[in-house]
This record gives structure tokens, C-alpha cells and sequence, in this order.
């Protein structure tokens, strides 16, 4: 075997990407981590000196496929706005060669909102009807292409502040995507009696307050790399039933969680459950006497299952 991998570059990892079941393919992921087929480090953070900024290391290991990796992603502050970037190697657990170098900004929208796809199913009420959307960039439609058919929505409501400039093309794109979709003029508007509210924004800080909301609602949350970065209050964890991505993991690296457990005196043990135990039901579905908030931060796992997907491909 060739100890030079293949390189992808974004154009053809989008290609290969729309010939997989993503959300099928971490459905699996999560099974195999339940049955401990598959090893999830904790993130590992790196800090540049001079403040310059960071970068964050995603590993993961697929023993039944017989790969491992790591996904490694700078944060670089700049002048004008920082940069972010990400690129994942797939190795061999057989041959100990590299098998893959893949640009990851593919990887990281799709996994990203199919993880998310999949908490809504595992989560969401079955009668869940109105869905709204906090964010419009390419994440946010990766997450509306995903999460669509997996309940009957009678309505789509989407809100972010560069809408209100945008030109007539972006605004008809986003309603292309899907005829539900109606755009809201406020986040208060967007999230009115929603069953299900998706955040999908890069801001480093609270972009709803659940306790605004009129009613109990399944509150998505997945941020940006920024230090601490987190789209609703900390001390609102408090009042709400938390699940996460994978709890061994995620509430040592999800900002509101970090600073709900320094400051507001939430416990990390009160999280009801984790992906890996709902998709095996080993975690019920929640009673919805009160919101429901999943913490997805990005799992190197997913990015390693999807490298090693369009791997397969070629």
C-alpha cells in the first residue's frame, strides 16, 4: 500500500459527500460507541502564543472498519476576521499508513447538522409541527437538508441578521430549499411557538434566551470553535433537560456547560443522556414539562466515519 494518501479538496469531497447517507452513516457511529467499537478521546486544545489564536485536535477510532484519524482545526485571529479552517487524515489500523487527507469544511457542515438531524429525531416530540431556524449560512441549510423530512413541519420559519440586508437572490435561495420556509423578521418572530428551534450561528455568545420561549421546546446548540462560545445564557441549563453529543466528552469543552458548572452551579452529571444512549434507547425520549437543550460540539469520530465513507468512494 502507498504510504502518500489521497488528497481531497473541497470541491470533490462535496461530490462524494452527496453520494453517502450521512446521517445513516453516524447513526452507525453512535451504535458502534455504544457497544464500545469505537474510541472518542475528549478534544484536544491548542493555543497559539501572543494570543494569536488556537487550534482544536478531533480524534477518533472505528475498530470494526479499521481506521483512525484526527481532524485538526486552527482558529487564527486576524485583522479583518478570524480564520478557520479544518483537515482530517484517515489512517490505517492494519498497515499503520495514511489512507486520506480530506479538507474537512465538507465533513464538519454535514456531520455537524446530521448530528443534529439525528437529535431531533431521537428527541423532538412525535407531533412536532413548527420548526425554526436561527442562522441562514451554509450550516443552517445543511441542517434544514437534513432535518426536513424527519418530521411532518407544517412550518419552516428561518432568522439571521444579514437577511435584513440580503439581496432578493439570497432570500429566494434559502425558499428554494424548501417551500415551507418562510422568513422571519426578529429571532422572537422566527421562534414563536416552535416546537423545535435549530441554532445554527458562529456567535461566541447567547442568541436566544429559552426562557422567552411561550412554551417547552427541543433547543439545539452547536457554536463555533471560539473560546467558551455558546448560543444560549449558561444559567439557563438549569431549567432545562440536557442532553449532548456524547456526555464523556462534551461538557468539558461546550462553553454554557464550562461556565454553567464554574458560575450557576450546574452539575455535568445532571445530563439526562447522550446520543450513543438514545440511538441504542438505552435514554427515553424526554417528557416535555420543560425545554429540552442538545449540545452537540463536533465529535472527531464523525468527521473520522465520513473520511473513511468517501474513502470507500474512491
Amino acid at each position: 500500500m502507498p504510504s502518500t494518501p489521497h488528497v481531497i479538496h473541497q470541491a470533490q469531497a462535496r461530490e462524494l459527500l452527496a453520494k453517502v447517507d450521512v446521517p445513516q452513516i453516524l447513526r452507525k457511529l453512535f451504535h458502534d460507541l455504544a457497544a464500545g467499537q469505537a474510541v472518542q478521546p475528549a478534544q484536544q486544545l491548542v493555543e497559539f502564543p501572543q494570543a494569536a489564536g488556537d487550534f482544536i485536535n478531533y480524534l477518533g477510532v472505528l475498530a470494526e472498519d479499521g481506521v483512525y484519524g484526527v481532524k485538526t482545526s486552527p482558529y487564527i485571529v486576524r485583522e479583518q476576521r478570524p480564520l478557520v479552517t479544518a483537515w482530517t487524515l484517515l489512517m490505517s489500523m492494519q498497515t499503520g499508513q495514511p489512507l486520506l487527507l480530506c479538507d474537512a469544511a465538507e465533513l464538519t457542515t454535514a456531520r455537524t447538522a446530521a448530528t443534529t438531524a439525528l437529535a431531533v429525531d431521537a428527541l423532538a416530540p412525535l407531533a412536532a409541527r413548527r420548526l425554526a431556524i436561527i442562522g441562514s449560512g451554509k450550516v443552517a441549510q445543511a441542517h434544514l437538508h437534513y432535518v426536513k423530512d424527519f418530521r411532518d413541519w407544517q412550518n419552516i420559519s428561518v432568522y439571521s441578521p444579514s437577511l435584513a440586508n440580503a439581496p432578493a437572490e439570497t432570500i429566494e435561495q434559502l425558499k428554494s430549499l424548501d417551500p415551507r420556509v418562510a422568513i422571519a423578521k426578529s429571532c422572537d418572530e422566527a421562534v414563536e411557538d416552535a416546537d423545535v428551534i435549530l441554532l445554527c450561528t458562529s456567535s461566541a455568545g447567547p442568541v436566544l434566551d429559552p426562557t422567552r420561549l411561550s412554551k417547552p421546546a427541543l433547543i439545539t446548540s452547536i457554536s463555533t470553535n471560539a473560546p467558551r462560545a455558546h448560543e444560549v445564557p449558561p444559567q439557563s441549563l438549569n431549567g432545562m433537560q440536557v442532553f449532548c453529543d456524547y456526555r464523556q466528552t462534551t461538557p468539558g469543552s461546550a462553553g454554557e456547560m464550562l461556565i454553567a458548572a464554574e458560575q450557576h452551579g450546574w452539575d455535568p452529571r445532571a445530563v439526562v443522556g447522550d446520543l450513543p444512549e438514545l440511538l441504542s434507547d438505552h435514554v427515553q425520549r424526554p417528557s416535555y414539562d420543560r425545554h429540552v437543550f442538545f449540545r452537540s460540539i463536533g465529535l472527531g469520530l464523525e468527521d473520522i466515519a465520513l473520511a473513511n465513507a468517501l474513502w470507500r468512494q474512491l
